[in-house]
Parts: structure tokens; C-alpha cells; sequence
């Protein structure tokens, strides 16, 4: 349960670290069934991929709960614990609230390293104690009025099935307890997106139905100097985050991304994503079209592919046309620093799901942690219903690390496959998409009939309509990761050696005599070719012996 804190996004630019964390959202009435709609992707490459449950439980009056930091593990101290808590699944809870984040770090003399409430324990412990959107806010900001903050800068996705908010959160500072923040009701029509930058600018200040925000949000702004004009013009992002090339090009860019592809006007911002501009995009906007969950898994998957961003045919690429490159995420050549770009989809995430709620079933079928393991561009998500309590092994905390290699666990069979994706990508992800698409596709044709099968036992029983929706999505996982080995082995033998074995109707072809049949040999592309030409010029030309 390891992740990178982040302080400052100057520092993270100045060190080469990786910006991690991607959230999309989608109110009500912006998806294609009323759903409220959240995403999320841990990105780092020091967080193992494992899902997470934490049972619903009584307790007495004076416990107390110890609070670790969720990227570290160090112990922080302790809290008061409540009475009773509530079932999270993940980043789900019983109640059908979904929670998610991700960091801007902000001014860096704001952390406080007294603090107790870090972010990873503010959304896990919110989950246990709130039911819904509202309440989750006000659990929060209580806990680091009365704990301290340790974190540095927060955006946090909030959303149950009727609301969806932007809760950004930073620290005062060492000898300051508390945080100050500002939270936003995206309108029910709308879709936002934010990817550690802060992203709520100018706020109404007397519309408590769609905004909140910390009594002394501008006041202490004012008081550290980083603001000076009239109340209503007040940025959050402006005064606590401002802007650099890398919050533009390596985060923000990944919000345009998705708005572009949802809005066909959002295209005008490119050179904003780009780094060269500094006038922001909206917090939230329309979409041309309402979306699914399925849409909003697939934007997920996004690698600026048919953008100005998109980086799958320069030399970068290599032979195959990668989406992807090693870090670090800067490099210099001759005293000039230049980047690689910073996709949705990206090799570390550790997992990410998609939460969607709805509000017209009971709470342990409305609500769907839609959960994958590994990078989202190469994962499967599978169907986790609120109510879930029984974590299948696959995905068990415990089952293999980041340091011990597990032939059970899904993080490690995952990899194992994206790993050889990765090297020959434009062939092998063909592969693998097939194989992604079917089993997808099978649960999406699946669910009508669970659901109400799940509904009928609802009837009976709350905790038979659980432990069938248990059932299902554990046999679902079993079979999922068997099917993904199957993939793996599938691609070792057809891809071994840089050849590509032929195949007719799905079967590796053989020759008259019963053996294999001999391998082709496709080399590079012509494209490919003409780049070593181009540097290497005639040390590699053919001269005939005369």
C-alpha cells in the first residue's frame, strides 16, 4: 500500500518523478442510465495492485484508531474511533459512495509534517464513516480541523448517486492545524476531470447547495501573500497551486484529453495542454453525448492517440508504435531538458477502477466498482458491487508484492502480460484487446440477468443478494485470471524470438507433415527502415561483390 506523496509539483518537475492519478467524472444526467459516474487510477511504481476491504464493525465507546500513512506506512498517531463503521470495498462503500483523488502538491510551505490525517487515511476512513457525498465533505474537514493535515495538496472525486463533487484540499503549514479547501457540486448535466493540478478557480461564495469551502479559504490566502484582490475573484488553483509547464503538459493535459473527446469545442485548448498558454479550462463541462461506464473505462485506456499529443510514430516509439516510454519523465541532451509525455493510461498504475451509482436500486445492487489491476489500457474490470465482502484471492492483500512474485496473484499475471505487450505493441495489443473486449463484453451482456436475480433474493434477504453477487464476481476474477494467463502464454508462443507464428481459425497452422509451421518474418515497417537510413546513412547498405 505504497504510493509517492507529492509536494509540489515544481519539485516533482525538478526530480523526473511520474505525476500519478487520473479521475473522470460524470453527473446523472450526463450518463447514458442516470448513473453518477467516478474514475480513478493509482499510478505509481511503488504501490502494489491489490483490493482493498475493510468489514463493517461495531466498537466501543474510547477506542481509538492508529492512523498510517497510506503511501508510506509510517504510523501517524491516533484518532477516536466511531461507533459503528459502514463496508468499503475498495474505494466503494456499503451506502454507494465512491471516493477518489489525486495530488497537486501546491506550495510547499503549506505540508505539515505534525499533521495526522493523511490523504489515503482521510478517503478510506470517510468511506467507513459517511453515507453520502455531503457527509464524506464534512467527515474529512473535521478530521484535519481536529488531527492536522500531513498531506500536501489534494483534489478529491466525492460522488454517492445523486451527487458528484471536486474537494480541493491543502495544508496551512507546520504550527497551523487544519486545511484550507473548497468543494464543488458538478451540475448533474456536466462531466470534470482533474489529474494533479488543482483545478476549481473563481467560486460563488453564497451557494451553499453547490459549494463549500473552509471559512478562511481566501483570509489565509491573503495573510501568507499569495493573494490581493476582491473576494469574488479569488482561484483556489491560482493562489494555492499556480501553474507550470509540467501542472500544464504532464496533468492538465490529460483532463484535455478527455474533454476533447467528449466535446468537439475543447480542441481550442490544445496549446494550453501543450504548455504554450495559460488560460485554463473550465472545472466541468457538457459532453455531446451521455456516457457509460463502458465509455468512461475505455477513455481510461487513453493515450492522446489522434491528437496533437499523440507519440506512437516518432522515433520514441521504436519499431512498434509504442504509446508508452521509460522513465524518467524528463531527460537533458546538451543542456536542454525535454519530456516524454503523460497519458491517462500509463505502465505503473497499480490499479483504477470506474464507480458508478445508481440511485433507483438498493444500495448492495445499485452501486459497481468496476476494478483492474495494472495499467487501465491493459487491465479488466471486473464487477465489485457495493455490498461485496468476500475479496477473492486474485486481488487479496498479502497475496504476492511488490518484491515476491505470485503465479495467483492478478497484479502479477497483469504485468507479466503488459510486460511482453510492451515490446512488440502494435501486434500483441491486438491480442490482448481481444481478449480484454470478450471478457468485458461478457459481463456487460451478464449483468441484466444478475441484477435480477440479485433483486429477487433482495427480496428475501440482503445477505443472500450479497453472497450471490460475492459468488459471481469471485468466479468472474477466477476465470478472468485464467483466461489472462492463457493470453500470456499464448502471446510467449506466438511472438517467440521476434517471429510471429501463423495461425488459421485461431490455431497455430502446421505444415503437411503435422509440425509447426515455419514462423514469418515481418522485420520493421518501411517507416521504420527509412529511420535507421536516415541515421546511419549507408552503414548498413548491401554492396555487391564485383
Amino acid at each position: 500500500m505504497r504510493k509517492f506523496i507529492i509536494i509540489a509539483i515544481t519539485a516533482l518537475f525538478a526530480n523526473n518523478i511520474a505525476f500519478p492519478c487520473t479521475n473522470l467524472l460524470v453527473g446523472k444526467k450526463a450518463s447514458t442510465d442516470g448513473s453518477t459516474l467516478i474514475s480513478y487510477a493509482a499510478d505509481s511504481y511503488g504501490l502494489f495492485g491489490e483490493l482493498y476491504h475493510w468489514p463493517a464493525k461495531k466498537y466501543n465507546a474510547g477506542e481509538m484508531l492508529k492512523v498510517y500513512e497510506w503511501d508510506t506506512g509510517k504510523y501517524l498517531g491516533e484518532i477516536t474511533q466511531v461507533s459503528q463503521t459502514f463496508n468499503v470495498i475498495g474505494n466503494m462503500n456499503e451506502h454507494q459512495l465512491a471516493i477518489a483523488e489525486t495530488t497537486f502538491g501546491g506550495r510547499s510551505e503549506l505540508a505539515d509534517s505534525t499533521g495526522i490525517m493523511d490523504y489515503g487515511s482521510l478517503i478510506y476512513i470517510a468511506l467507513q464513516r459517511a453515507k453520502n457525498a455531503r457527509e464524506a465533505i464534512k467527515v474529512m474537514t473535521d478530521l484535519v480541523n481536529e488531527y492536522g493535515y500531513y498531506s500536501g495538496g489534494e483534489s478529491f472525486s466525492i460522488a454517492d448517486p445523486n451527487e458528484v463533487w471536486v474537494m480541493e484540499m491543502i495544508g496551512k503549514g507546520v504550527g497551523n492545524k487544519g486545511a484550507v479547501w473548497v468543494a464543488v457540486r458538478i451540475p448533474d448535466n456536466c462531466v470534470s476531470a482533474h489529474a494533479n493540478q488543482a483545478r476549481i478557480q473563481q467560486f460563488p461564495l453564497n451557494d451553499s447547495e453547490n459549494v463549500l469551502y473552509a471559512p478562511d479559504v481566501i483570509s489565509f490566502a491573503r495573510e501568507k501573500g499569495y493573494y490581493t484582490g476582491n473576494d469574488a475573484d479569488f482561484s483556489f488553483a491560482q493562489a494555492y497551486a499556480p501553474l507550470d509547464f509540467g501542472a500544464m503538459r504532464f496533468c492538465e493535459a490529460r483532463v484535455w484529453s478527455f474533454f476533447n473527446k467528449v466535446n468537439k469545442d475543447m480542441g481550442k485548448f490544445v496549446t494550453y495542454a501543450q504548455g504554450k498558454t495559460t488560460d485554463p479550462m473550465p472545472l466541468y463541462i457538457k459532453a455531446d453525448r451521455k456516457l457509460s461506464a463502458q465509455d468512461i473505462q475505455n477513455l481510461m485506456r487513453d493515450h492522446y492517440e489522434g491528437t496533437e499529443l499523440d507519440w506512437r510514430f516518432d522515433v520514441g516509439a521504436g519499431p512498434f508504435n509504442s504509446p508508452y516510454r521509460w522513465s524518467p519523465l524528463t531527460y537533458e541532451v546538451d543542456s536542454v531538458e525535454y519530456c516524454n509525455e503523460r497519458p491517462i493510461a500509463t505502465q505503473q498504475t497499480a490499479f483504477s477502477f470506474v464507480a458508478q451509482m445508481r440511485s433507483w436500486l438498493p444500495n448492495e445492487i445499485g452501486g459497481i466498482l468496476w476494478f483492474g489491476i495494472d495499467d487501465a489500457a491493459q487491465t479488466v474490470y471486473f464487477p465489485f458491487y457495493s455490498g461485496h465482502n468476500v475479496v477473492p484471492q486474485e486481488m487479496a492483500v498479502g497475496n504476492g508484492d511488490l518484491h515476491n512474485f505470485s503465479w495467483t496473484s492478478a497484479f502479477w499475471i497483469h504485468n507479466w502480460v503488459s510486460n511482453m505487450v510492451y515490446t512488440r505493441y502494435s501486434d500483441m495489443s491486438e491480442d490482448m484487446k481481444k481478449v480484454q473486449t470478450k471478457l468485458e463484453s461478457t459481463f456487460a451482456s451478464q449483468q441484466p440477468q444478475i441484477e435480477e436475480k440479485a433483486l429477487a433474493l433482495h427480496k428475501q434477504s440482503s445477505e443472500e443478494a450479497i453472497k450471490f453477487l460475492n459468488d459471481y464476481t469471485n468466479s468472474l476474477v477466477k476465470e478472468g485470471m485464467a483466461e489472462w494467463k492463457s493470453l500470456g502464454e499464448y502471446l510467449m508462443v506466438k511472438y517467440v524470438d521476434g517471429v510471429i507464428k501463423p495461425e488459421v481459425n485461431g490455431e497455430f497452422k502446421r505444415n503437411q507433415h503435422g509440425q509447426p509451421a515455419s514462423p514469418i518474418r515481418p522485420g520493421y515497417s518501411n517507416e521504420y527502415y527509412q529511420k535507421i537510413i536516415d541515421q546511419t546513412g549507408d552503414k548498413y547498405k548491401v554492396i555487391p561483390v564485383e
